[in-house]
């Protein structure tokens, strides 16, 4: 297999402080090869110097189909073929999907717009993964699964032969990550080479064929992923074991916090029973549609449902509104945290305290600032956030510090349940399994936990009890020690 990029001894210093030391890499032609490593581990700073963004410190050597080059620039790497998709994706949501496509050579500069040649050019990228995309659909109006798509035929569009893939599969459902390795395939076979980058591993090793492991900025190794597993990856990436024992009491006996009885909401989910236990982490797992984030909305008043009963400790609630659920001791963390959890340009400690402002304001309501203080400084301790300074804007932390600062919004409340829509999307795996040992210590100390994921090892390593959920029926309820990954997966493909 011939070489496309070959990159020896790159290092890349900021300030004195070592981004990159001595990192080689080579990505053969047609190749998908994964990028791994954890939050801080040097992966975007090598993609920045892949793409042309940032020059790599001097003595490095990057040859690219045998040429060498000394640096790349951003038209050098565009010009022979190199195209990242970010995790943000950088698409214009008011273009449509075509224009999205054709932007780079049809819409840039000054000239003339030719319709005509926008949509051929649209229409020949998507033809060439074989998808259905609506090219006068407008971007905006899509799922985060088709955005993903035009990004991918846009760089098909600039004739990428080497497609980077930051974060593909964060915001995807099982469904929707299967569809999208199924066009990396493609690419491959259509000889353009693919790099992922993600904190997924599993996912990303059904379809590697080689793993490059960066920790502190150096290259740990390069193996064949037919070697590798996730939890062999994770100790590579973190340096540390992770326990994935199950050790999952039985809580039968606990007294139920949260009862739901056949409730239905017409087109969303239909006559869900069950039971929410004091002290009790309940996974709820099931595929695109299956109406688990419905579930969680009408349980959060967002979405109340057409039909049946919801209990708090045994007694009937009507919950309209968010404020209601509030008020009942309910707090929601949404799959989506950069949208609806957190207000990126304000503070940190701005965020923690969004949710009691009320609990905070003194005489006349004005904010104590003496009490937002010692409230930030309270959660930061008990979550342990990692921040500098809780005056900076809680965009400037990393995702899994930003979900922790979620958690402590809703967790100021002090609810009775807490429900997580896949709590940990889009973070590395070390920021994962301490949001895992925050969610065991509440259960701990008593609060009901609902936590929905659509990853196996999520539920089944990190829940007393399973329940999956298919066209918006509960299909089954599992005890984790009875059941393994594969009977866990066939239960949800059912």
């Amino acid at each position: 297999m011939t070489n496309f990029i070959e990159m020896t001894g790159i290092s890349k210093h900021f300030g004195g402080v070592a981004a990159l030391s001595g990192v080689d890499l080579t990505i053969a032609a047609g190749e998908v090869h994964c990028l791994a490593g954890e939050n801080g581990s040097g992966k975007s700073t090598l993609i920045k110097i892949i793409s042309g963004v940032q020059p790599p410190d001097a003595g490095g050597v990057i040859m690219i189909d045998g040429v060498e080059y000394p640096q790349l620039t951003p038209s050098d790497s565009t010009r022979i073929g190199i195209q990242v998709i970010y995790q943000d994706l950088s698409l214009f949501p008011d273009l449509t999907v075509a224009e999205n496509i054709a932007f780079a050579q049809h819409l840039q500069g000054l000239r003339s717009v030719n319709r005509g040649r926008i949509l051929a050019t649209a229409r020949a990228a998507i033809a060439r993964i074989g998808i259905s995309l609506d090219p006068q659909a407008k971007v905006g109006d899509l799922s985060i699964a088709q955005r993903q798509l035009v990004a991918i035929c846009r760089a098909l569009a600039a004739e990428a032969r080497l497609v980077i893939m930051d974060e593909p599969t964060a915001s995807l459902t099982r469904t929707e990550v299967d569809a999208l390795l199924g066009i990396a395939r493609e690419l491959k076979r259509r000889g353009i080479a693919v790099v992922f980058v993600s904190h997924r591993l599993d996912e990303v090793l059904e379809i590697a064929e080689r793993v490059t492991v960066l920790r502190d900025g150096r290259k740990l190794g390069t193996w064949n992923a037919q070697e590798m597993t996730p939890r062999r990856l994770g100790s590579l990436m973190t340096g540390h074991e992770f326990d994935y024992t199950i050790t999952a009491p039985d809580l039968s006996a606990a007294p139920v916090v949260l009862s739901v009885d056949r409730l239905s909401r017409r087109g969303d989910f239909e006559d869900v029973s069950l039971d929410l236990r004091r002290g009790e982490i309940l996974g709820v797992i099931g595929l695109l549609g299956s109406g688990r984030t419905e579930l969680a909305l009408s349980l959060f008043g967002m979405r109340p449902p057409d039909t049946g009963e919801i209990r708090l400790d045994g007694a009937s609630v009507t919950l309209r509104s968010n404020r209601a659920a509030i008020d009942h001791g309910i707090a929601y963390v949404s799959e989506d945290r950069l949208s609806l959890g957190l207000v990126l340009e304000q503070p940190i400690a701005s965020n923690i305290v969004l949710s009691i402002l009320g609990k905070l304001a003194g005489a006349f309501g004005l904010l104590r600032m003496d009490r937002k203080r010692a409230a930030v400084a309270d959660w930061i301790e008990q979550l342990g956030i990692k921040v500098s300074d809780p005056e900076n804007p809680v965009r400037t932390l990393s995702g899994g510090n930003q979900q922790r600062v979620v958690l402590a919004k809703w967790l100021a409340t002090q609810p009775r349940v807490l429900i997580l829509d896949s709590p940990t999307v889009g973070v590395d795996i070390n920021a994962k399994d301490g949001i895992y040992a925050i969610v065991k210590r509440l259960a701990a100390s008593g609060m009901a936990v609902m936590m929905i994921s659509d990853e196996i090892p999520e539920v089944l390593y990190h829940s007393h009890r399973i329940l999956v959920m298919h066209s918006g029926r509960v299909k089954g309820e599992f005890h984790p020690a009875q059941i393994s990954e594969a009977e866990l997966r066939e239960a949800i493909d059912a």
